[in-house]
């Protein structure tokens, strides 16, 4: 590092150079040997001892939940404030041509090595809210500031100690704010309220040049518009104030079950097309004979029921859906039930309710997951896609009933719509162009033998939607050339890029996902 020597004498001079050599020594003797990939000019920072560069540190942060993919980091920032991470998002700005890659990791969800940095630095984002209250504060003004970093089921408990929470959900809780607000954040809520990108108001972002900016509709917003499903390449988001609502107590949750693919997704665009509110939630899902077990939704006389209708028919659907009430309304909402479910054409016989507390119903997968025994070290080669309600069917016959036939069972695959006017086209993310579309999710467990089987199989179901002119678009989306990220963007491209070239100009952000592979 340089010294510069104003007004001393030659013996003050070296004394000072030893003690910066003694510090930078010492610094490196605590960490481990120092990674070229990284300037040495890091060690001169006041967060030095906040970055660990030993091996078993990196190779914490070296894969993700997919499992697919690995990258092993030169270091990992601990930070305890937004001030810390901007402070090496600066360093790394300003060290130009040696600068480094950084990638924020929330909780590790990505599935194709989105959050992972070669030879950079990860920032460790739970670090943030660790052993502090603060992070969460929850207005009366019907508002939650949660850090970046916290997980939507803590963001949830906290809004519940109020009578209130967000709007719009994943079906997954245990995700950062943060991770789900750079993707888009969707759920069975998403046909009513939007996904969760839609119901944020204000967002905290450090920017690729090491600013921290506070964006919003009204200020900054083009930063605003571009963070949201902007997949992290124009800022690390640090605090975001989202939308509430008064909190129901209980949910009646509803599963329906159909044998004929028209009549299921019929019904489907029935219910979140009307405008009295009964269902606050819809989702929907393909099961095979086999895949009826594994849910502790049904009794095990619902279970054999069920798993007897697969069988006659090879595969089966269900429409799932959640009511939200209050215990002295249910008498009411057992009425508005009753007489919606005289217009919908499941199977007779085959609706089942279940009425569960609403904490309980969002945190459905993780109480499902506790009592699971999947093995460990799975693998998850998934697939989420949107695609346009008009080409819904060819899917079907072209995937389902084609690609997929003879995979039995197949692993969870979801099948639900959205309501275009919901979502806001000046955000980043990128969605068909039809006012209802559908999201697919193919998300089987696999492991090492079988894993690119499987990887295989996902890219036969893109190309038959090339092929058929399906004008589909990826969710979590996952492409190795810059045309084909144009082609995902479309006519936002122009605005991604010139985003980027403002806020991120010498791409060190968020580099796994492959969008920008050198300085604009």
């Amino acid at each position: 590092m340089a010294v510069q020597r104003i007004g001393c004498s030659p013996a003050a001079f070296f004394v000072a150079l030893s003690l910066v050599n003694s510090f930078v020594f010492s610094a490196v003797d605590r960490h481990g040997t120092w990674p070229a990939a990284l300037p040495e000019g890091l060690l001169a920072l006041d967060i030095v001892d906040k970055i660990h560069v030993d091996p078993d540190t990196t190779a914490r942060f070296s894969t993700d939940y997919g499992g697919l993919s690995q990258a092993d980091p030169a270091a990992v920032l601990y930070p305890s404030s937004p001030d810390d991470i901007a402070t090496l998002v600066r360093f790394a700005y300003s060290s130009s041509p040696s600068s480094f890659s950084i990638a924020a990791h929330g909780h590790g969800h990505s599935i194709r090595g989105q959050a992972l940095v070669p030879g950079g630095v990860v920032v460790d984002m739970a670090s943030l809210g660790r052993g502090r209250s603060d992070r969460i504060n929850v207005s009366s003004d019907w508002y939650v500031d949660a850090g970046g970093e916290q997980l939507w089921i803590d963001v949830l408990r906290e809004t519940l100690k109020h009578g209130l929470s967000p709007r719009s959900w994943t079906d997954y809780l245990y995700l950062t704010v943060g991770g789900t607000l750079s993707n888009a954040g969707i759920s069975g809520q998403a046909f009513r309220h939007g996904p969760q990108i839609s119901n944020v108001y204000e967002l905290d972002v450090i920017t690729g040049k090491g600013d921290t900016i506070t964006c919003s509709r009204e200020e900054n917003s083009d930063l605003f518009y571009g963070v949201l499903g902007g997949l992290g390449q124009f800022g690390i988001i640090t605090r975001a104030r989202i939308a509430l609502e008064p909190a129901p107590q209980r949910v009646r949750w509803l599963r329906l079950f159909y044998t004929d693919f028209s009549s299921f997704t019929g019904d489907q665009e029935l219910l979140v097309s009307m405008t009295e509110k009964v269902f606050d939630y819809v989702e929907g899902q393909l099961l095979t004979e086999k895949d009826v077990g594994n849910s502790s939704f049904f009794s095990d006389t619902d279970t054999e029921k069920v798993k007897m209708l697969a069988a006659e028919y090879g595969r089966i659907y269900f429409v799932e859906g959640g009511v939200y009430y209050e215990p002295a309304t249910a008498s009411m909402v057992d009425q508005k039930l009753e007489t919606l479910l005289k217009r919908l054409s499941f199977v007779p016989g085959f609706a089942f309710t279940k009425d569960v507390a609403y904490i309980s119903f969002l945190n459905r997968v993780q109480e499902e997951e506790t009592h699971s025994t999947a093995p460990e070290n799975v693998l998850h080669p998934w697939l989420n896609m949107f695609v346009p309600k008009s080409r819904i069917r060819d899917f079907e016959m072209g995937v389902f009933k084609g690609i997929l036939k003879n995979n039995n069972p197949i692993g969870l695959v979801l099948i639900y719509p959205f309501n275009k006017n919901k979502w806001d086209d000046k955000m980043s993310a990128a969605i068909p162009d039809e006012e209802v579309f559908y999201t697919i999710g193919l998300l089987p467990s696999a492991t090492v033998d079988d894993w690119k089987y499987l990887d295989s199989q996902n890219d036969e179901i893109l190309r038959f939607c090339q092929q058929e002119g399906i004008d589909f678009k990826q969710y979590l989306p996952h492409y190795t050339t810059q045309t084909d990220w144009k082609n995902h963007f479309g006519l936002k491209w122009d605005v991604f890029v010139r985003l980027k070239r403002r806020y991120d100009p010498q791409a060190l952000l968020s580099p796994g996902q492959r969008i920008f592979t050198s300085s604009l």
